[in-house]
């Protein structure tokens, strides 16, 4: 019945229930640890099984669709930080320095990956160019996003690049050697992913939720909801929702302007629109070292949160008007 039709979907109904669980039950210590390593092994599943999919074709086209690679890069590192400069009149008096700081400094990171990734796989977007895309995003975002927060923000030189090194050498063993791997396996692979395609499904959205739940739970005991009273939250829920919400619709205006087709446009809206954690939060540890660290990322950590919620309803709706 369309009366119901405003309702969740079961995946988005599952990330909000990690939200609750991490919120109630947050995994620390030694679980967490062992946690961590279990979703990182989702994750490289992930990426083994979308090598074995793909067709060697479709991934030489997802490498060489420039136009698609460029204009996400300008949504990333041109296009979200002239929305957080252009914004600071409204935000700075409502929020306070530091958590305007938090604003600006999500707004010069780069995307996520694998979420942006599993995002497009479940919404039928083109998922070797994402795969290449957000990698890539992430990769140079190491070393871009400390020259423009020492340009933009502390008008400082960044030191301590070792770890940003380290950082993209994950990305490559976790990321890229399980996507070689699956496609190098492709034929033999094939039969399997075609019997057992429900249980690829589960991959995709199960390491979603593995890292809504890691994720939110690190949040949870750093103390977010200690931090700051509940007016100036509600404010900043209001201020990372409204964030995401413009640069959605200016993606998704400007892509559809520019000819893409709709899988492009797809890939385009959630490999653009996307900040990270994973790699905002150890940059921020240096960066912004001395300085209220914790309301800093406040908002990084709620943004994270918020567009996770977004993106897999959005996933689920375009998935949905793809098989009709």
């Amino acid at each position: 019945m369309s009366r119901i039709s405003f309702l969740p979907d079961k995946f988005s109904s599952l990330i909000f229930a990690m939200l609750v669980l991490a919120t109630l039950l947050p995994i620390s210590g030694q679980a967490a640890h062992y946690f961590n390593i279990l979703t990182n092994v989702a994750i490289a599943l992930l990426f083994f099984l979308h090598g074995a999919k793909l067709s060697r074709e479709a991934v030489i086209a997802g490498i060489t669709h420039w136009r698609l690679h460029l204009f996400i890069f300008a949504a990333t590192f041109v296009m979200f930080p002239l929305l957080g400069f252009l914004l600071k009149p409204i935000i700075e008096p409502l929020l306070g320095s530091s958590l305007y700081l938090g604003i600006l400094y999500l707004c010069l990171l780069p995307s996520t990956v694998q979420s942006s990734i599993a995002f497009t796989s479940i919404a039928k977007g083109n998922v070797p160019a994402a795969l290449c895309s957000a990698s890539a995003s992430n990769i140079i975002g190491m070393f871009l996003t400390p020259v423009l927060v020492s340009w933009l923000i502390t008008q400082q030189h960044v030191e301590h690049q070792s770890s940003n090194f380290g950082a993209a050498t994950n990305i490559i063993l976790l990321l890229f050697v399980p996507f070689v791997l699956g496609q190098l396996l492709r034929s033999t692979m094939q039969p399997f992913l075609k019997k057992h395609a429900s249980s690829v499904k589960l991959v995709d959205q199960g390491s979603i939720l593995m890292v809504v739940y890691s994720a939110f739970s690190e949040a949870v005991i750093e103390g977010i909801w200690h931090q700051v009273s509940s007016s100036t939250l509600i404010y900043l829920l209001i201020v990372c929702s409204g964030l995401l919400a413009i640069m959605m619709l200016l993606i998704h205006f400007s892509s559809k302007k520019l000819g893409f087709n709709s899988a492009d446009q797809i890939t385009i809206l959630f490999c653009g629109s996307k900040k990270t954690l994973a790699s905002g939060v150890p940059m921020a540890k240096i960066l912004f070292a001395g300085q209220p660290f914790g309301l800093i990322l406040l908002p990084l950590m709620l943004f994270h949160q918020i567009q996770l919620i977004t993106c897999g309803i959005l996933a689920q709706k375009f998935s949905k008007k793809t098989d009709t």
